[in-house]
């Protein structure tokens, strides 16, 4: 019987090692434990290491609230924005809202809204727009799902009027050098129920209906704000959690054994 030695040459950054084939790879990376979270009992529920600012009771979350009202656990758009009281940087929101019925308006006047992350001020912001898009066209980068007038949903997944809709939306904050220059963009991943509709979109600056995106720099973390667009729009379990890349330590030259 004759044996036959198989040979693997594989490429580890600018390592190239002849090897056994089946040799284990060890990368030499020491990477910290991840932390244990508890998730919802429900995908939609909160998990452990979230901190909820709606939750059918209390508006106290939010500053500039007294225009909107709770009623039955639901959260009613008033006049004014409101603004969490907290500031965030890169961060998991997931928020439910409903488009009003009777259906009222067409195109961009029917339960409109948005919800802004690196908000400073009223419109200010990068906006994943809410607006009732079911059955009601306009501009494609100005509907549900849309960065707002910047990248279009992939695919419409609204529900009808009266029906909750979610968004799972991952926010990456921009970065910024020291003299104020981009360091690295803002992007955002956006899940409308349960649907895909932005992937780890680059957004080119801050969203805006009357000019063109750019950039100014600003700090990593600031609040989320929920726009007032004069349209009835009803909101409900809205949470959010920071997220943080594990690092590991290069502790040793990737190998074989």
């Amino acid at each position: 019987m004759k044996t036959r030695l198989v040979a693997c040459v594989v490429a580890v950054g600018l390592l190239t090692q002849l090897t056994a084939c089946g040799s284990e790879y060890l990368p030499g990376i020491k990477w910290p434990e991840p932390p244990v979270v508890t998730p919802g009992e429900k995908d939609t529920d909160p998990p452990s290491d979230a901190m909820v600012l709606f939750d059918g009771t209390s508006k106290s979350a939010f500053d500039n609230a007294d225009n909107w009202k709770v009623e039955d656990g639901v959260l009613i758009a008033g006049r004014g924005a409101i603004v969490t009281r907290e500031s965030f940087g890169d961060c998991q929101l997931h928020i439910e809202w409903s488009a009003a019925t009777p259906v009222r308006g067409r195109g961009q006047g029917r339960s409109n809204s948005g919800v802004y992350f690196a908000s400073q001020s009223e419109g200010n912001g990068y906006e994943v727009q809410i607006l009732d898009s079911y059955e009601n066209p306009t501009y494609f980068d100005g509907q549900a799902g849309a960065l707002y007038k910047q990248q279009p949903p992939m695919v419409n997944a609204m529900r009808p009027p009266g029906e909750w809709n979610s968004y799972d939306i991952i926010w990456t904050a921009p970065r910024f050098h020291s003299d104020g220059s981009l360091k690295s963009p803002a992007y955002m991943t956006v899940i409308h129920n349960g649907v895909l509709v932005q992937n780890h979109t680059e957004l080119a600056g801050k969203t805006a209906w009357d000019s063109v995106p750019k950039y100014t720099a600003h700090p990593d973390r600031l609040p989320i704000r929920l726009q007032d667009h004069g349209n009835p729009v009803r909101f409900r379990n809205i949470w959010v959690r920071d997220y943080k890349k594990l690092e590991g330590e290069q502790v040793e030259e990737p190998r074989f054994r």
